[in-house]
């Protein structure tokens, strides 16, 4: 299992004007890009590449912001699809843009080419897969609660579904164990249902303990016989000049927060 991110030709696969953006050299066979809060208009807290339409930002701010992110891979904003996220371990297929409402799910898969598949997340794991070989990917919204509750396993399971047969996957920039603070309640959820989860927690201070959320979700994914695993070794919390963050905003007392994206689709 990689756990350091490698030069990728994937930033050779997007515009030359393309918003600034981290790669995985473990998904080299699609174009994939971890967005964070570089190379957008919106102002303030949210500055300045927000993706989140659920954010209080001002909304034209966010559309013009989108438009540069699926500019990046040469499609119309309609093709760069998500999914209303809501912390679940739900898994759907897309093959076109949605001709409504958006599922409420936390995972997409998809082998249409042309669509770009996108997952939003502000210290929440995004993780991309991808089987290059038989056109098959996938992206994950990976927050403690869908990790725990199967998101990972299903979006996997949708994508052999589908065809998939060596799936690589790529855990983005999402919050580290040294700036998740949890209590005694939150890691009862985790050592409750699988003792052996205690090792995804570090000691803090009093009856405080950091939990491992990537450490965990390529666990997770190692369990289900996925063998190509990168972690980007990427605090959204701690890098404050690239990526939003929730509990930094939550820290601050902020009121909002942007939202970083990950996309990706079939070369």
């Amino acid at each position: 299992m990689s756990v350091e991110p490698q030069p990728s030709p994937a930033r050779g696969l997007l515009s030359a004007d393309a918003p600034p953006a981290d790669f995985s050299a473990a998904l080299a066979g699609a174009r994939h890009a971890f967005f964070g809060r570089q190379g957008g208009v919106s102002r303030g807290i949210y500055a300045s590449l927000n993706a989140g339409t659920g954010s209080n930002d001002d909304p034209d701010a966010v559309k013009e912001n989108r438009r540069r992110i699926a500019a990046a891979f040469g499609v119309d904003p309609a093709y760069l699809v998500g999914v209303h996220q809501v912390h679940s371990p739900n898994a759907v297929f897309i093959d076109a843009p949605w001709s409504g409402e958006r599922p409420h799910a936390d995972s997409l898969v998809t082998t249409t080419p042309g669509l770009v598949i996108s997952i939003l997340t502000a210290d929440c794991a995004p993780v991309l897969f991808a089987d290059a070989r038989t056109g098959v990917i996938g992206a994950a919204h990976a927050g403690w609660k869908g990790a725990i509750g199967g998101v990972l396993e299903a979006t996997i399971a949708l994508m052999r579904q589908h065809g998939a047969r060596n799936i690589a996957a790529a855990i983005g920039p999402c919050i580290h164990q040294t700036s998740y603070e949890v209590g005694p309640e939150f890691v009862a959820r985790f050592v409750e249902g699988d003792p052996a989860n205690a090792r995804f927690f570090a000691p803090g201070k009093a009856d405080r303990r950091h939990f491992d959320l990537p450490g965990f979700c390529a666990d997770r994914l190692k369990a289900i016989d996925v063998e190509q695993i990168d972690i980007l070794p990427l605090d959204t919390c701690e890098l404050v000049d690239r990526f939003h963050s929730n509990r930094r905003a939550v820290l601050q007392n902020l009121g909002d927060y942007g939202r970083n994206c990950a996309a990706i689709t079939l070369a």
